[in-house]
């Protein structure tokens, strides 16, 4: 009887040593596709704003961290699956992806625009001035669900990345893009994105903006939740945050509106 207890609880001190391992190595998911956000550079590295401050909440937390790329249109279900353990892709806190995973707090918040060819003189924003038109957007993106909405008579054309939206408004395919404003205003700074502008007033709607971009993480992960919202409050106290944010972008992008 004593041998059979000292093998479990040899047993169990063994689990609890590589559950605890387990712990103090976490995947961070992002997408690799949409700068100056997450991007893949020439050298096959995954950096952008995201991912940084995926790795500074990560060293807040004391765990070590990877990054992984995933596609967009699958990366909720990749989260579900167990191929990452939480998700930094600047997507909008919205009910309905809610049902599906959890979100921290909002970890930044910006408008979606307008992108349209310099000189397209587009002045109204109704579906009635935009019959007709061919707009594009990013496919499973609340700027997707915006011109959808919003223009049912135009010709709505999504992309699986905001890239393929961006070429297709370089080589002449589209009339006016819906994108979000931060990563907009880099691309028109861009070479291949002097051909454009942004028009119209910011769309703020809270309806398709949500409360902001959050962080993802499975539903069940209550624990690791608790403990990225506080890494976010931490990383905003001692600054880390603001110096992450100035490489970027030349406001706080924190509380933009």
């Amino acid at each position: 009887m004593m041998m059979k207890k000292l093998l479990l609880a040899a047993a169990l001190a063994a689990a609890t040593a590589i559950s605890a391992q387990a712990a103090d190595k976490l995947v961070i998911g992002t997408e690799g596709a949409y700068p100056p956000f997450n991007f893949v550079d020439a050298a096959g590295k995954v950096g952008g704003f995201d991912v940084d401050i995926g790795m500074a909440l990560c060293a807040e937390m004391k765990v070590e961290c990877t990054v992984v790329t995933q596609d967009w249109d699958g990366i909720i279900p990749a989260l579900q699956a167990k191929k990452f353990d939480f998700m930094i892709a600047s997507m909008f806190i919205t009910p309905e992806r809610a049902e599906k995973v959890a979100f921290t707090k909002s970890y930044y918040k910006a408008p979606m625009t307008h992108i349209a060819p310099k000189g397209a003189n587009i002045t109204e924003f109704t579906n009635e001035a935009l019959k007709g038109k061919t707009i594009g957007a990013q496919a499973g993106t609340t700027q997707a669900e915006y011109a959808t909405a919003m223009y049912p008579d135009a010709t709505i054309k999504l992309y699986p990345t905001q890239d393929e939206v961006n070429i297709d408004m370089v080589n002449g395919r589209l009339d006016l893009e819906v994108g979000d404003m931060l990563p907009m205003m880099a691309w028109l700074n861009a070479d291949d994105g002097k051909c454009c502008e942004l028009i119209g007033k910011p769309i703020a709607d809270p309806k398709f903006i949500g409360q902001g971009a959050g962080i993802a993480v499975r539903l069940e992960d209550k624990e690791l939740l608790a403990k990225l919202n506080a890494a976010i409050d931490a990383i905003r106290a001692n600054g880390t945050y603001q110096t992450i944010n100035a490489k970027y972008f030349p406001i706080d992008i924190y509380a933009m509106n």
